[in-house]
């Protein structure tokens, strides 16, 4: 079985708890994978973390995975041996099989010191062998202090361990030839430098005996030394996540966390290799708020979309249940004003059963219609053939649906009674559609008609003033130019059969053509500057 997850996270040590906490204090389904082996469980104290100097780290992942259990998040142990691309989600296969899809997934799962191949040093990591100077440099300060270099870039840490002791030596045959500035400089503050290689590191009663190729044995206290970062990402090999060009190639994410996969973030050392416990406790925590601020938005696209797609079903109902539901007939206030322009291309967005694409295409227009119901693109599409004409149509929602520009994009009655409506949207959509040089030709109606006076508003779709329309459109004033911002009357026939009439809104207006264009004053007043 596969288990389905809000989030599941790759790590259990801070930055994975951090993650953890935030991902369950948002009330997301969370699964924490533990591999049990956090990069510090050498040390028996931390320190340098505000109100838990001096504590256990074992002792603080203990209370972090009370913490983030207390919120609903489920932690186990396990390793990942695989993350793949699942449709709309993220396949986590564990080591003994099993399978989890995730809606996203925060890798935490840290680095590997890979220290120097000297004898002895691997056994005292995290006791007399210790590598950065804030973490454990208090507690051995005033000592005997060495410094086995790992590379040129150790010469920052042998200068940070000076400042703990006036007695450090400093084992340089991974970072010579110095150069004499560099000795100089390091003289100059009292520190030995030993340039043959360590051979073996002996712990004894008296402290840490370094035993160097050219015989020479040196007694410290401690040694600090920098191992390499390894960061097994293997079983994320299939993302071809980006990693940063430094030490390790750590994974590269922004402020959130979040990688180059979407559904991906991460956080701690696999990020960041020199991070301590505080800097990846915050990055968990960036990465538990940015994977789900990202289900967040995943959660309002999808609920919109779904709105959507009931919404373009009704319409196809609505169509489905008449033999026809328009008169077939172009619209009279839509006829007046085309007729005044050069025919060219031309796009209605909610077409309906294609009335009036139909008489543009008899009018010279090379008309395509888009609309969401296929039951009225297949009626308008018969239309077409029986007049003989050679108008387009095409089933989908907005002119988002069809590609290319047009020289008059129309949309005609464009409404619906739902308050949430995205009008607006899709006449922006349709202004994007326009060639330079054409026109964007919205009618609507800029009343109720005069025989539903009497019903509640709820019924009617929301009507606005053109004025108002090309307001709330905010196209560029020095791009487009209002040439008809106005509401017409339109002799109709009420369906008593008593002679009515209704408001119609009309808004045209063009977009320039050139630069120079679109420096011409517009035709019309512009609205809201009265």
């Amino acid at each position: 079985m596969t288990n389905e997850w809000d989030a599941v996270i790759i790590g259990g040590s801070v930055a994975g708890l951090s993650a953890a906490q935030m991902l369950g204090r948002s009330r997301r389904r969370t699964l924490v994978i533990d591999g049990g082996r956090p990069r510090n469980r050498f040390a028996a104290h931390m320190h340098g973390v505000l109100g838990h100097d001096g504590l256990d780290p074992a002792a603080l992942l203990e209370k972090g995975r009370a913490e983030a259990r207390a919120y609903g998040v489920e932690i186990v142990e396990g390793t990942v041996t695989a993350l793949t691309e699942d449709g709309d989600t993220l396949r986590v296969t564990r080591a003994d099989g099993s399978h989890e899809s995730a809606r996203t997934v925060v890798i935490a799962t840290g680095i590997r010191d890979a220290l120097p191949d000297v004898p002895g040093l691997g056994e005292e990591w995290g006791r007399s062998v210790l590598h950065c100077p804030y973490c454990h440099g208090w507690e051995v300060a005033g000592g005997r202090l060495g410094v086995l270099a790992g590379s040129p870039a150790s010469l920052h840490q042998i200068e940070l361990v000076r400042q703990l002791s006036d007695d450090v030596v400093a084992f340089t045959a991974a970072a010579e030839p110095l150069g004499e500035e560099t000795a100089a400089r390091l003289a100059a503050r009292g520190i030995r430098i030993v340039p043959s290689p360590v051979r073996e590191v002996v712990p004894g009663a008296d402290g840490l005996t370094v035993v160097t190729q050219d015989g020479e044995a040196h007694v410290v206290d401690a040694v600090f030394t920098g191992g390499d970062p390894v960061i097994d990402l293997a079983f994320a090999d299939s993302l071809t996540l980006a990693r940063a060009d430094e030490p390790g190639a750590p994974l590269a994410v922004d402020l959130r966390g979040a990688t180059s996969h979407p559904r991906v973030f991460a956080a701690g050392n696999v990020t960041a290799p020199y991070a301590n416990v505080p800097v990846s406790m915050g990055a968990g925590s960036m990465a538990g708020a940015g994977a789900n601020a990202m289900l967040v938005a995943e959660d309002f696209d999808r609920a919109a979309a779904e709105r959507t797609a009931r919404r373009n079903a009704e319409w196809e109902d609505r169509y489905a249940a008449h033999d026809r539901f328009w008169s077939g007939r172009v619209n009279a206030t839509v006829a007046a004003i085309v007729k005044s322009l050069e025919p060219g291309t031309a796009l209605d967005v909610g077409s309906g059963e294609g009335g009036d694409v139909v008489w543009l295409a008899e009018h010279g227009w090379q008309a395509t219609g888009v609309d969401v119901s296929a039951t009225a693109v297949r009626r308008a599409t018969e239309f077409a053939a029986t007049r003989g004409t050679e108008a387009r149509f095409v089933h989908g929602d907005g002119a988002a649906a069809v590609e290319g520009e047009f020289d008059l994009v129309l949309a005609s009655f464009l409404h619906s009674r739902e308050a949430d409506f995205p009008r607006i949207r899709m006449l922006r959509d349709a202004a994007e559609r326009v060639a330079p040089g054409g026109h964007l030709l919205v009618v609507s109606h800029a009343a109720p008609p005069p025989w539903a006076v009497h019903e509640s508003t709820e019924h009617h779709p929301v009507m606005r003033t053109p004025e108002e329309e090309w307001g709330l459109l905010g196209l560029d004033p020095e791009v487009w130019h209002p040439e008809i911002v106005e509401i017409r009357p339109r002799e109709t026939t009420a369906p008593d059969g008593t002679p009515a009439h209704l408001d119609d809104g009309v808004l045209l207006v063009r977009r320039a053509a050139a630069a120079s264009d679109a420096e011409l004053p517009p035709l019309w007043p512009d609205p809201t500057a009265r």
